[in-house]
């Protein structure tokens, strides 16, 4: 296989697309810079999406200045492997985002690949999950689907007159630590509270449903990706969350701190992977992106080249760089896409 220069294990500068909510002060600190700016809550990690409607706008650059994904398209099977070819094309099928929220964000769903095919033109629509790496404030929460069936009828007059109470509080609210994770299947209306920092995994889309778009957004015709409210709206799974159904989403890590811990739950495998590492660990050959939380460090290649790691550093490691070890004593999420035999 012609292996293509560029694809190296390579150290990812910040990429903070502008956003409608505060935050970004975590990511700053995380980062050890002094881009805290009020705007910048969202660091697209890897990227190769854009923001919905835009040409550029969320894409990732090499620190050549080339856009990461030209240099995959250019040379997939380097990049991400012949079986992730053979699955997703010269897609990574995969969006990282280290996102802090300054404030709570507005109570909002995603597509999912069926809807995104029939109106969207995408394969993928938006499952996504959250790692949880940081809180501050009295009570850190995330809000996970509806507790209770809700009709139809009721879901659109909430939106009709964007009565945030109604739906906020018909929401599940899940206290969280560093350590906890939440898988969000598309269609679950969620959101996420201040001063809850996450590293998020998405299929590789930004299509967002806003129901709660008032005080957020400057009118509701962002809020709907372009679509009508009725046609929006079936986007929205409006089954009720029981414990059983939560449990089986929510993760709790946060107690242990040594060799590889599998983050995400059983039913996110067909969407993306993801790992926290303490200290050296050996990673097969596969496209992924690696956050260092904290620590420092070298990721060694097969090659013979050695990555520097510290805290704060993002770094994206293409399927060419084969089997590679992670040295020193630093800890590490690594996200990865579905193995190519696990797409939904």
């Amino acid at each position: 296989m012609h292996t293509s220069p560029s694809a190296q294990a390579t150290v990812l500068p910040a990429n903070q697309p502008q956003q409608f909510y505060r935050g970004g002060s975590s990511i700053a600190a995380l980062r050890g810079g002094g881009d805290d700016r009020e705007f910048g809550p969202e660091d697209w990690v890897a990227s190769t999406t854009t923001r919905f409607g835009q040409d550029e706008a969320g894409l990732s650059r090499l620190p050549d200045g080339r856009l990461l994904r030209d240099v995959v398209s250019a040379d997939p099977q380097s990049w991400l492997g012949a079986e992730h070819v053979s699955a997703f094309g010269d897609s990574t099928a995969l969006l990282v985002k280290l996102l802090d929220a300054g404030q709570r964000l507005p109570v909002h769903c995603h597509p999912d690949d069926g809807f995104a095919k029939r109106h969207l033109g995408s394969r993928f629509g938006k499952t996504e999950a959250w790692v949880v790496v940081g809180t501050s404030g009295s009570n850190p929460v995330v809000h996970l689907g509806f507790r209770d069936d809700v009709a139809p009828e009721v879901v659109a007059e909430w939106v009709r007159t964007q009565d945030s109470s109604a739906m906020v509080g018909s929401l599940n609210e899940i206290p969280v630590n560093p350590g906890d994770t939440v898988h969000v299947p598309a269609g679950t209306p969620h959101a996420i509270g201040a001063g809850v920092f996450i590293v998020e995994l998405q299929q590789p889309t930004d299509f967002s449903i806003t129901l709660e778009w008032q005080g957020f957004l400057s009118d509701a015709e962002g809020a709907f990706l372009g679509l009508d409210t009725a046609t929006a709206l079936e986007t929205v799974n409006r089954s009720g969350f029981d414990d059983a159904t939560l449990s089986s989403l929510v993760k709790r890590t946060g107690g242990i701190g040594e060799g590889r811990v599998p983050l995400l739950a059983e039913d996110a495998q067909p969407f993306f992977r993801a790992d926290r590492l303490h200290g050296a660990a050996e990673l097969d050959p596969s496209f992924g992106v690696l956050i260092v939380l904290d620590g420092s460090g070298e990721l060694h290649c097969a090659d013979g080249s050695r990555l520097p790691l510290h805290r704060g550093t993002t770094a994206v490691v293409p399927h060419a760089a084969g089997q590679t070890r992670l040295a020193g004593d630093l800890t590490t999420v690594l996200c990865r896409p579905p193995a190519a035999g696990s797409n939904a």
